[in-house]
């Protein structure tokens, strides 16, 4: 065969580095997600299917919800831009960069930029873009596409990031993976305050507020969307939750099987553009929607595809993703997919076109772990087997895309004979007698090649007997009654409604103890650090971590964010203090408007002198926090009114880090290496 499909996944099965990767992401985003469910105080398959049911009505209203977001993101002053297809959403990009005579783009990851190939249409006119998430920094210096949703660059081993960096950047070969890590944050820490334009994606669209939800780990989803003075979003129309309520429970779920983290480290909820009196955040801001076939997928048998967040876990659970990887997912003219695994052989298919993508439907083995492993329980193996019979809108009498026509015809006659019961039980008869006399050496039943089928798996032995033969000679037992499935999870049925209360958590020490507690432990294990004193002697104890640290300068707030007298204090001793953007700074000092318990989160408000850079830019991020403020949960913190009327805010959850070479934890890339969390107790 010549279908460059097939060609494909012959190199990626002999390619024994690449299948080494594959297995390593695959093992340990499996452990790493089972630990993350573990942690949940609540059913994980009950919020699924809360989460299926909220994302299935948001699509269902999808034209209400996003009259609604639309209305409300003007409102806060975005520019918003609604584009039908690919093209018409690049030269949107171009008249922003033409307007703003842009030279250099930071870009964050962003899968719908992947999709209508945005970076080529940029780079055509001049423009220099940089991707700045480390897996799809490396995959642009090797001129590749991404290899998987959440991890660019798993295909890669050290060695060979070692020599790419080698080799574009001029830098000493190393296999040593901080070292790299540390070198990609040197060379794209001036890109993000050269960059005339952030470009992002949008992880969510919450309608109530206007919000725009980026989730990123490394802090360059910051940087890209604080730093430069034009902030342009890049958002698929169906990513919409009604409230922030909602968002809660999705931020519950994406980490968790996306990355197995509790949640992400960094959360940005974006409102406006830059306020009056604040010294950072994009001055102008751009929301392009994207269409490009997401209607027409509303309105047919793929609908629920568009319940996808994106998180990967399909491929991670794939049998056939983990043997083959995203590469291998090309069209009938070797054109890259941009969403491969199970997720991506219906989305590619719905919008980029059955016959040109429709094949990859047939890279499953429809083992139904793609479901199981979906957060939003996505019936994936239904959709897959809806693209094999044509997809979208199938003509009667066409064969589907990827079929040969030896299976089409095969089929055929199997339908033939299944649909009348003595042409059935005769066919069963005479399978049965020639199945008495094969043996292991005679695979008369091997499908050939030529039918596809025969590239990696065999057809099942015809058994010498019938199922009812069987079952009349009591060789098979009938199955013990068992309950229901959707019965069975703490007796909520399918389709109710479920109704959580969460407990009133503000309360003097005394009673908040427990939730301090926890945070302190959730913050400990994000590697995040912790000191717990009252007010009197907070300004000792930052003295103390400042000198210990060889601290002299520091970014801050301004003094009305804090303790009274707190920054006088450590000016006398000698602690020069900056309340404008300076990288060169070691530390920053900044307040928190509430803390989060259950995931160590610190939720951080930009406004008047409350710059956020100030908790990104320098390698140490110090917080003050008041106890009295911690919350129970995240839906707790992430509906305060506080929060979403700030012009944008982010939750903190410990350093930022990355695992984009080779699964390698390692801490510090483009936001601080540190954050250390100082706790007052209520006088």
């Amino acid at each position: 065969m010549n279908n460059p499909f097939y060609t494909r996944i012959r190199a990626a099965l002999k390619d024994s580095r690449l299948q080494n990767a594959l297995d390593a992401n695959a093992s340990r985003r499996l452990l790493a997600k089972q630990q993350a469910i573990s942690s949940l105080e609540e059913d994980w398959e009950i919020l699924r299917q809360r989460a299926h049911q909220l994302r299935y009505q948001t699509i269902t209203k999808l034209d209400e919800y996003l009259d609604k977001f639309i209305k409300k993101t003007q409102e806060n002053g975005l520019i918003v831009h609604r584009a039908e297809n690919a093209q018409e959403a690049v030269e949107i990009v171009l008249e922003i960069a033409r307007t703003h005579k842009a030279k250099v783009i930071a870009k964050a990851k962003s899968m719908v930029s992947e999709e209508i190939e945005l970076n080529s249409a940029l780079e055509a006119v001049g423009l220099r873009v940089v991707e700045t998430d480390l897996g799809e920094f490396i995959i642009q210096l090797r001129k590749e596409h991404p290899a998987h949703i959440i991890t660019p660059a798993v295909h890669l081993d050290r060695n060979q990031v070692g020599k790419t960096f080698q080799e574009k950047l001029g830098l000493p070969f190393t296999e040593d993976i901080p070292t790299m890590t540390a070198a990609a944050r040197s060379e794209l820490r001036q890109v993000f305050i050269e960059a005339d334009i952030g470009i992002s994606g949008v992880n969510f669209g919450v309608a109530e507020t206007g919000t725009l939800c980026v989730v990123t780990n490394e802090g360059n989803g910051r940087m890209v969307t604080t730093l430069p003075p034009v902030h342009i979003a890049l958002m698929g129309l169906e990513r919409l939750v009604p409230s922030m309520k909602d968002l809660a429970l999705m931020l519950n779920l994406l980490p968790r099987a996306a990355t197995g983290q509790k949640i992400s480290v960094y959360t940005s909820l974006i409102h406006a553009p830059r306020g009056e009196g604040e010294i950072d955040g994009a001055q102008e801001r751009h929301l392009i929607i994207l269409d490009n076939g997401r209607k027409a997928v509303q309105n047919s048998p793929l609908k629920e595809a568009l319940l996808c967040i994106r998180c990967g876990s399909c491929l991670n659970a794939c049998p056939v993703f983990r043997e083959i990887g995203g590469h291998a997912y090309v069209s009938l003219k070797g054109k890259h997919s941009p969403y491969p695994g199970p997720i991506g052989s219906v989305i590619s298919p719905g919008l980029l076109g059955q016959k040109e993508f429709g094949h990859l439907a047939q890279a499953s083995s429809l083992c139904g772990a793609c479901k199981e492993a979906c957060p939003v329980d996505i019936d994936l193996p239904k959709l897959l087997l809806r693209i094999r019979a044509g997809g979208i809108k199938p003509k009667k009498g066409t064969r589907p895309p990827g079929i040969p026509l030896v299976v089409t015809w095969g089929l055929r006659m199997f339908t033939w004979l299944a649909t009348d019961e003595c042409r059935f039980s005769a066919a069963q008869k005479m399978v049965g007698l020639f199945s008495r006399f094969a043996t292991p050496k005679k695979l008369w039943w091997r499908f050939p090649a030529i039918t596809g089928w025969g590239l990696s798996r065999d057809f099942p032995v015809p058994a010498t007997r019938t199922f009812r033969q069987l079952w009349v000679s009591g060789e098979i037992k009938k199955p013990l009654e068992i309950q229901s499935e959707t019965e069975s999870i703490s007796g909520v049925r399918s389709g109710d409604k479920a109704e959580f209360k969460t407990a009133d958590i503000r309360s003097d020490l005394s009673d908040n103890q427990p939730l301090v507690d926890r945070f302190t432990r959730e913050l400990e294990e994000i590697n995040g650090t912790y000191t717990l004193c009252d007010q009197s002697k907070l300004a000792k104890k930052l003295l103390t971590f400042l000198r210990e640290h060889e601290i002299r300068s520091i970014m801050a707030w301004d003094q009305e964010h804090f303790p009274d007298g707190l920054l006088e204090v450590l000016a006398k001793e000698g602690i020069d203090i900056s309340y404008k953007m300076d990288p060169s700074l070691i530390a920053g000092l900044t307040g928190g408007l509430a803390s989060c318990a259950s995931t160590g989160s610190i939720a951080i408000p930009a406004g008047r002198g409350k710059p956020l850079t100030a908790s990104l830019l320098p390698e140490i991020h110090l917080i003050v926090i008041k106890a009295s403020q911690i919350y129970a949960d995240l839906k707790s913190v992430i509906t305060l009114p506080e929060l979403h009327s700030a012009t944008s805010a982010v939750l903190v959850s410990g350093p930022s880090r990355t695992a984009d070479i080779e699964m390698t934890l390692t801490v510090g890339v483009h936001g601080p290496r540190q954050v250390h969390v100082f706790c007052l107790i209520d006088q």
